[in-house]
């Protein structure tokens, strides 16, 4: 009976997200974590002169993606030397500013302190910083706890950490994945109290037990579980305890070195698409099993597509990767074959965020600042490249018919 009632209550906690996050954008790759939205009409032009709606200045060089939550945009930025969240309305009123801590600067030029997305239950909300500030905060930006998470250990990413939090129906969740001090932590939303860690460390090549992935909310066998990708290991653990259920590995066959783990998995229905290998290699693997499931859960491996930096993006069943260079790859996640294959015009610049998917739009940002803007409906149709006349980092938003973008200096959004 408490097993039945325990699958209830989960299935009730996944329906009841779902449900009231269908107008929000509740974290980094939204809802569910596919970074799409189905439905509604987007904007087939990001044109400053024709269908920018607004546009307001940013403090400082930030990198994190927005989310949004009824009327409150909320990011993170550096503030004079502190790490801070900002919340804006949808009109692009800026509600207010709330500093955390000591910020810890960004080295890489795409990189900054405030990579993490913030995320939210609708109640509270949760923001991480590549100092190690940990916060909680309400919606007028009162700061409710905050943990300093540099007692873990050392950071020894080579380049800024960008692991976004996320939430189980009972626990913040928060993955560090690097050198000798890898963590899967659980935190008590409410008191900030931890409710258990597991240390999650494995030998590999240098740098190949870095991570910058963001770990994914699934079910397995009808109870919660947190998908994490790093370390050359594809794991799901138990969201009650953080015990693991089972790990598929081989993802570095020939132990080579720097194959570090920057852009995410994606779940497409009861199969993770994995990419590896800086952006050459995929892996399709089916979730379930107990213990080491290398084998007898791999669907598939490809490897002449793959994505090193952007997380792919998962719409209709369907998998959109865009490549570093801007080739675009529709991908059926059950047999790792490619619907078609395309690419947005050549630059010298690379493609850093990741793509989002609107309706029938694929919108991938380029580092310079141009955003490309293709209809996938049916095949691939380019509908043009639009330039912020910034640098772009974070991915596209969308909510309510209009596109966020977060610019290194601005907060932009368009509308059809």
């Amino acid at each position: 009976m408490k097993k039945l009632m325990k699958k209830i209550m989960t299935a009730a906690f996944l329906v009841s997200w779902t449900f009231l996050n269908a107008e929000n954008w509740p974290a980094w790759r939204g809802k569910d974590a596919t970074g799409s939205r189905s439905g509604g009409q987007y904007p087939t032009e990001l044109n400053m002169q024709k269908n920018l709606q607004w546009k307001v200045p940013l403090p400082e060089k930030g990198c994190s993606t927005p989310i949004v939550w009824q009327d409150s945009i909320l990011l993170t930025s550096p503030v004079q030397g502190e790490d801070a969240v900002l919340s804006f309305s949808l009109n692009g009123e800026k509600k207010w500013q709330t500093t955390v801590g000591a910020e810890r600067k960004g080295k890489h030029r795409n990189g900054s302190g405030s990579n993490p997305s913030v995320v939210t239950d609708g109640e509270k909300l949760y923001a991480l910083f590549k100092s190690g500030n940990l916060a909680c905060l309400n919606f007028k930006g009162k700061i409710i706890w905050q943990k300093d998470l540099s007692s873990y250990g050392k950071d020894t990413l080579y380049w800024d950490f960008g692991t976004s939090p996320i939430l189980t129906s009972k626990h913040l969740i928060v993955a560090l994945m690097r050198k000798g001090n890898s963590w899967l932590l659980a935190f008590d939303p409410n008191s900030g109290e931890v409710a258990w860690k597991k240390a999650r460390n494995y030998q590999t090549p240098p740098e190949c037990d870095h991570s910058y992935a963001t770990p994914t909310l699934i079910e397995h066998e009808g109870q919660e579980a947190i998908l994490v990708w790093g370390a050359e290991r594809l794991s799901a653990h138990s969201a009650k305890d953080g015990e693991m259920h089972w790990v598929s590995n081989g993802f570095n066959p020939k132990q080579k070195k720097n194959w570090v783990v920057v852009g995410s998995q994606v779940v497409a229905g009861d199969v993770v698409v994995v990419p590896y290998g800086r952006g050459t290699h995929m892996k399709g693997i089916r979730m379930g099993g107990k213990g080491d499931v290398t084998e007898s859960h791999l669907l598939w491996t490809r490897t002449d597509t793959g994505c090193f930096v952007p997380s792919p993006a998962v719409a209709q069943g369907k998998v959109y990767v865009v490549r570093d260079r801007g080739e675009v790859h529709c991908i059926d996640p059950k047999t790792g074959k490619s619907h078609w294959e395309d690419a947005f015009p050549r630059a010298s610049s690379s493609y850093y965020a990741s793509p989002t998917v609107a309706g029938t739009k694929l919108y991938a940002p380029r580092e310079d600042g141009v955003i490309l803007v293709a209809d996938i409906a049916k095949g691939f149709r380019f509908h043009g490249a639009f330039d912020m006349g910034e640098r772009v980092i974070a991915s596209p938003v969308p909510i309510k018919n209009r596109i966020l973008i977060r610019g290194e200096r601005n907060l932009f959004c368009f509308g059809s």
